[in-house]
């Protein structure tokens, strides 16, 4: 089967490790059980070692009908971004190290490869002590080495409002990859109509059904499980749809268990979800435990918090 066919199914789900998550140990973890829980799809940093552990937990779990996706994005795409720590403001209250998502921050120092942008940090700080720094790659570095390794899917995250670096980007990524590829966006800045154009630019040269759309409602933001948090990514779906294009659609941004189902009302026709922040957060108590390799009942537990969540889309 290829990712296309994938796909086709409209039951694809898609883990979402992070674009900005290098630590290796976490994401073989991760791949690890999400691809027993039957996860098929798995979008990661464009980094070889990230890729290799990804390949390795798919060996360890048997799983050989997998695809691994690499994003990658434009300067300021809040999902290229680390937090930075102003040190002459911060007082070390710790509310930053409380609500990082990731542990990428420790007496207030930042753990760049867990770090993935999220904001949350930047949010509670009460001292304006924390800002962001765009880490964006350098594709002419990282695509050649990775691409000629073989991967089946890149995302780009086309997000802001510089229309020069994302279309000069894309037509990179055009020029040096064949395969399918997923364009990541939300309305953002963007209106719905300026969101529409984008897309209809990035695709016209492209062949009918090689391009995934990733409708991002709210990025980084489905570490709750309701609907609310979900509600962006099936309206932000909506309008992709309503333009009856040639391509596949999958929900992301503020994704969680509800994704499904809200869509099913919203009468949205997708092709697959993906889960990011939420997936990560219910087996992350798992993922982080020293004996998480050698006690079968942490495995065991870790499956059954994630493989319902693998249900809801793929059943």
């Amino acid at each position: 089967m290829m990712l296309e066919d994938l796909l086709k199914t409209k039951h694809c789900f898609k883990l979402v490790c992070g674009a900005g998550n290098e630590e290796v140990e976490d994401i073989k973890r991760l791949v690890y059980i999400y691809a027993i829980a039957g996860c098929r799809f798995f979008d990661l940093s464009a980094n070889e070692n990230v890729i290799q552990a990804a390949r390795e937990a798919l060996e360890l779990a048997k799983v050989d009908d997998a695809y691994l996706c690499i994003s990658v994005g434009i300067k300021n795409d809040p999902h290229v971004n680390k937090a930075v720590i102003d040190y002459e403001k911060c007082v070390n209250c710790g509310a930053c190290e409380e609500i990082c998502p990731q542990d990428a921050i420790h007496y207030a120092k930042i753990r760049k490869n867990k770090c993935i942008g999220c904001g949350r940090c930047w949010k509670v700080c009460s001292r304006a002590a924390i800002s962001y720094i765009s880490e964006e790659k350098n594709l002419d570095e990282v695509l050649p080495a990775i691409v000629e390794k073989g991967i089946d899917c890149i995302e780009f995250h086309a997000m802001g409002l510089d229309e020069d670096e994302i279309f000069s980007k894309w037509k990179y990524i055009n020029d040096n990859y064949d395969g399918i590829l997923s364009i990541c966006t939300s309305r953002g800045k963007l209106s719905d109509e300026g969101l529409v154009n984008r897309i209809k630019t990035m695709i016209k040269d492209r062949k009918p059904y090689t391009t995934i759309i990733q409708a991002d409602g709210f990025p980084m933001s489905g570490g709750d499980d309701n609907y609310k948090s979900t509600l962006q990514a099936v309206a932000t779906a909506e309008i992709v749809q309503n333009e009856k294009l040639p391509v596949y659609l999958v929900l992301s941004g503020g994704t969680n268990s509800k994704t499904t189902e809200l869509a099913q009302m919203c009468e949205i026709s997708y092709d697959g979800v993906a889960i990011g922040s939420y997936a990560r957060k219910i087996v992350k108590r798992f993922i982080d435990r020293d004996d998480f390799w050698t006690n079968h009942n942490v495995i065991e537990y870790a499956l059954e918090v994630a493989k319902p969540l693998v249900d809801t889309v793929i059943s």
